[in-house]
């Protein structure tokens, strides 16, 4: 059976990721993300509203047109997680393949939340639930299986998807970390990646995002960072001022953490902002997470900043507002308040939380930077980078590489720079670039096995 690779996105760069897979006549194509700071760079850019070519144009989602060179019926979509740099792009393309969207209940909860903010496209393509440790059947031959398998990232209902094929599998591989005892949900599945290892045909390819990969050691777990975090919100317990935390909206499990600290500090923790109402509230309906019956959840910003209104009469120190802002982002609730343009007032020795740490990309990296300036202007004591990364590190990287013993590896998930300590390790390991080593670019094809 023919086995070919079309790496479309994100293998110039972190964002808009989308690969898809050849097994004979069918195709599974993986992730169709958005790359932000292309979008960010501009002002008001409303991407809803926006045709599909014209965001190609932008470098924001994936140039799918090396598509048309795979011989093949796409079968599946399969976004890995709800990041949207691998899901932001589905409400712009998936219209036009006629296949379902299969991912995990989570992942197909916030598609779905996606798709009915497109007012450009008609999305209808069917959304089909499947759990990791599941398989389900790839085409009519009866020869190609999809199986999810349990990751640990910086979302919770992550996983990495299989495909089995007569050739062996191909192991999708973006994006996870190797964390044994995370704060929400079950740890990463290394048992069945092992046994994906040793089976049939064992790992024809695989797929790896690079991001931590020239960072040596290994990535600690979620409860490394709940640790750190305990430990920064009870040395300022006793402050009688404002506290104001912020984090990746979509990470649960630092959200949970939060609320659960803030309560232990006495104080009545609040969500504040759009994603940080639709992460929360959407976990918290599907059961991943239990959250105060009492806790606020606010997006509208008329809602916000009554919020606002109500912590300024009843005193900050009784609250603590969990916002949006971690990287800065102008519209965000923290970037407002730095701002003065809420009716929130930071004052001297207030202190201000950076649960997350800047996405080292320059947008972000400008946007962070002027986000604590205005803080600092206004008194506010900073407290940074209490934060553990979602994203596996040299160690993690040898252990996959130990378990899946691939024949072929396609680094991803990087620019050319990022790939480089990911090849070396590979290269240490007896790989070769350009015999069992690939490294490759958005729009290319990479033929595995010919009939």
């Amino acid at each position: 059976m023919e086995i070919e690779i079309a790496t479309i996105g994100g293998y110039e760069e972190v964002g808009r990721q989308m690969t898809a897979v050849r097994a004979g006549d069918d195709v599974v194509v993986f992730d169709m993300g958005l790359n932000l700071s292309q979008v960010l760079i501009h002002d008001n850019v409303q991407t809803e509203q926006m045709h599909s070519l014209d965001l190609i144009d932008m470098g924001a989602i994936p140039d799918d047109r090396v598509m048309s060179d795979l011989e093949g019926d796409v079968q599946a979509i399969v976004p890995t997680h709800g990041h949207l740099d691998h899901i932001g792009a589905i409400s712009k393309l998936a219209h036009r393949y006629n296949a379902p969207i299969v991912a995990t209940p989570f992942t197909v909860e916030l598609v779905k939340q996606h798709i009915q903010g497109e007012s450009k496209f008609n999305v209808e393509n069917d959304l089909v639930k499947m759990e990791a440790g599941e398989t389900m059947s790839i085409g009519q031959t009866g020869q190609v299986d999809l199986e999810f398998v349990n990751v640990t990232h910086s979302i919770i209902d992550a996983i990495n998807p299989v495909l089995h094929t007569p050739e062996g599998a191909v192991v999708y591989g973006l994006d996870k970390r190797m964390d044994h005892t995370p704060v929400i949900g079950d740890p990463i599945d290394m048992d069945r990646f092992r046994e994906i290892g040793r089976e049939g045909n064992g790992v024809l390819a695989y797929i790896e995002d690079c991001t931590n990969a020239g960072r040596k050691g290994r990535t600690p777990s979620e409860a490394v960072a709940r640790r750190h975090l305990k430990d920064v919100m009870t040395s300022i317990e006793d402050y009688d001022g404002g506290i104001v935390a912020t984090t990746f909206s979509s990470h649960i499990a630092r959200v949970k953490s939060l609320v659960e600290f803030a309560e232990d500090m006495g104080r009545k923790p609040v969500l504040l902002g759009r994603s940080m109402e639709k992460y929360s509230g959407t976990a918290e309906r599907l059961d991943f997470v239990e959250f105060p019956e009492d806790l606020g959840m606010y997006g509208h910003r008329k809602s916000v900043d009554r919020t606002f209104k109500r912590i300024m009469k009843e005193g900050k120190e009784n609250f603590l507002p969990i916002v949006t802002g971690h990287q800065g982002e102008p519209r965000a609730m923290l970037t407002r308040m730095g701002r003065g343009e809420t009716p929130y007032e930071l004052d001297t020795g207030d202190k201000v939380i950076f649960s997350a740490r800047v996405i080292p990309e320059p947008t972000n990296e400008g946007q962070r930077y002027q986000s604590e300036r205005l803080l600092g202007m206004q008194g506010a004591r900073i407290y940074d980078d209490i934060h553990v990364s979602g994203h596996l590190r040299e160690e993690g990287h040898f252990e996959m590489l130990d378990a899946l013993q691939p024949q072929h590896v396609i680094p991803a998930h990087q620019n050319l720079k990022g790939f480089a300590p990911y090849v070396d390790l590979c290269e240490s390991l007896g790989y070769e670039l350009g015999r069992d080593l690939h490294v490759t670019r958005n729009g290319n094809l990479i033929q595995l096995v010919e009939e």
